[in-house]
């Protein structure tokens, strides 16, 4: 995501901030290109400022955090002259990735999403529960203020909480992935990653402004790409998906044409959480899968070498009695 820098190097450090910063910003943007209105407040439904936020967070460590409060600080300015309620606005921003952090650590969370552990732990501490954070302050100091009105509270919350939520599914391990990938990908899958793109390219943009309601047709792709490409195309996928459901729920069309707001909004994150974990956990027990397979191999293959060392240091010890009719005779004894 940023390149890499000795933190022991003079600047090297205000460099990764900038950059954490830079990219924090640059994301918000994005997501601020789609919103939706909920009980008179602008929400995203994807916000993935808190997917890149975490991920920065775990790559380059807790350090990184004043990037994220001046990231999020210049999104706010983005949007017109902050007013009081930026303070709890930038505090929940980054707490929640912090948090967010601290409760993956803490259930050993490894950033190559190898395991089903990983898988729900990304799931259910990093984006659950940890966005409740941002959610609670953002929206609580909208009330506060009287931005908001109070019994829009919950409706807000909701959507605030699952857009910042569907930024950690969507783009936290898509970011954690680019770190791993090496380049350029093996020949012989490049067919098969050539069909998939083509594929894709046809059939998500259909599904999503197609007036006849066929999302459930990606499903299928999430599966395809999730078995033979693990977590890179799963994701890929997932993200691609998301992003165009995305557009035409905040156009009103395909699936989402005739629905109030408040439907588009229920219809969009519902579709979009139960795609990213589809995409998400498949991907994490098929790679689970093969590296517990590759272990074994290769335990068969140390065994194998093992028996033929311990077999071959046996067979210099090892006499064959002489024929019977080559034994030497024995003296013929008598005077």
């Amino acid at each position: 995501m940023v390149p890499h820098q000795d933190p022991r190097r003079p600047g090297g450090y205000a460099i990764r901030l900038l950059a954490v910063a830079a990219c924090y910003y640059g994301s918000a943007r994005l997501g601020l290109m789609r919103e939706l209105a909920v009980e008179g407040a602008v929400v995203t439904p994807i916000w993935p400022p808190t997917g890149v936020a975490v991920a920065a967070l775990l790559l380059l460590g807790l350090g990184c955090w004043p990037a994220i409060t001046v990231g999020a600080l210049l999104a706010v300015w983005s949007l017109g002259t902050p007013g009081p309620d930026v303070v709890g606005i930038l505090f929940g921003q980054t707490v929640a990735p912090v948090t967010a952090v601290l409760l993956l650590r803490r259930s050993g969370f490894r950033t190559d999403i190898s395991r089903l552990r990983d898988g729900l732990a990304l799931v259910f501490l990093g984006a659950l529960a940890a966005m409740t954070i941002s959610a609670t302050f953002g929206v609580g100091v909208l009330v506060l203020t009287g931005k908001l009105a109070p019994q829009a509270f919950w409706a807000v919350w909701l959507a605030w909480w699952v857009g910042d939520a569907m930024g950690v599914l969507l783009v936290t391990p898509v970011l954690l992935l680019l770190r791993r990938t090496t380049w350029p990908p093996p020949l012989g899958r490049w067919r098969e990653a050539t069909a998939l793109v083509v594929v894709a390219c046809a059939l998500v943009p259909l599904a999503a402004y197609s007036s006849l309601s066929l999302l459930f047709l990606v499903y299928p792709l999430i599966i395809w790409a999730a078995l033979r490409f693990q977590l890179a195309g799963g994701m890929l996928c997932a993200l691609l998906t998301s992003v165009l459901a995305t557009v035409a729920a905040t156009d009103a069309a395909g699936a989402f044409a005739g629905l109030s707001q408040i439907e588009i909004m229920a219809k969009l994150q519902a579709f979009n959480g139960a795609m990213a974990l589809t995409a998400l956990l498949l991907s994490a027990v098929i790679t689970e899968q093969r590296n517990t397979r590759r272990s074994v191999e290769q335990a068969c293959k140390e065994l194998v070498e093992v028996l033929a060392h311990l077999t071959a240091g046996e067979a210099p010890q090892r006499r064959t009695p002489p024929p019977a009719g080559d034994r030497p005779r024995e003296p013929d004894g008598g005077p």
